[in-house]
């Protein structure tokens, strides 16, 4: 019977919507994130810029205005390199000379929601608003989750190029979209012929991923 109960909730329903009362939900936008076949340090940044609101036009570092996040999946994180045996993770426990420490393959066999945790909070402001953040990460080790009644909107990984891209340059992007929608000529000394053959083709990719049409 146990085993029956652990395969329909494989999650600790406690420890999943423990602080949510504490969090304004007016205007929020529940995201989910996907691990399989994704790399942990790439998911965990896009992760940190979405829990910090910094995808949304009214972003402000001394507000918390970031969407909630459920990430599914976490056993199934990808890493590069050797960074299951090189990586390791230390704590100490207080007393003299019991520094301890485990590598990233026992700890995704202890614990994997812990590996994304520990990446996204690494990458977030040590500021006070990093514990509200905290707050909206919801990590599940499966694809099951509680909030199956809430309106979810899928993350869908972007481009790299559109990763790297400039801010300045994707909202450039946007508003000569807008621009042309609108039927006013965009008028642009800098044209596209002028960069170089490689950041043309992250514009390309960029125009792709924002849905941006040339006249």
């Amino acid at each position: 019977m146990a085993n029956a109960v652990a395969a329909v909730k494989p999650y600790n329903l406690k420890k999943a919507i423990a602080g949510i009362r504490r969090i304004n939900l007016d205007g929020l936008r529940w995201r989910v994130f996907d691990c399989k076949n994704q790399i942990l340090g790439r998911l965990a940044s896009q992760i940190a810029n979405v829990v910090q609101g910094k995808d949304k036009p009214t972003y402000a570092p001394n507000r918390d205005d970031g969407d909630m996040c459920i990430v599914l999946n976490a056993n199934e994180i990808c890493v590069t390199g050797r960074k299951l045996t090189d990586k390791k993770y230390y704590w100490h426990t207080g007393y003299m000379g019991h520094i301890k420490e485990r590598t990233l393959k026992d700890q995704m066999a202890k614990d994997p929601t812990e590996v994304i945790r520990k990446a996204v909070l690494r990458m977030l402001p040590r500021n006070k608003l990093r514990d509200d953040r905290d707050r909206k990460l919801r990590i599940f080790t499966g694809s099951v989750h509680p909030f199956a009644n809430r309106p979810l909107e899928p993350f869908e990984m972007p481009h790299r190029s559109v990763r790297e891209m400039r801010p300045r340059i994707k909202r450039a992007m946007i508003r000569a979209q807008i621009k042309r929608e609108q039927g006013v000529p965009v008028t642009n000394k800098n044209t596209e012929y002028k960069f170089s053959p490689r950041k043309r083709m992250k514009m390309e990719h960029a125009k792709r991923f924002f849905g941006i049409t040339d006249p």
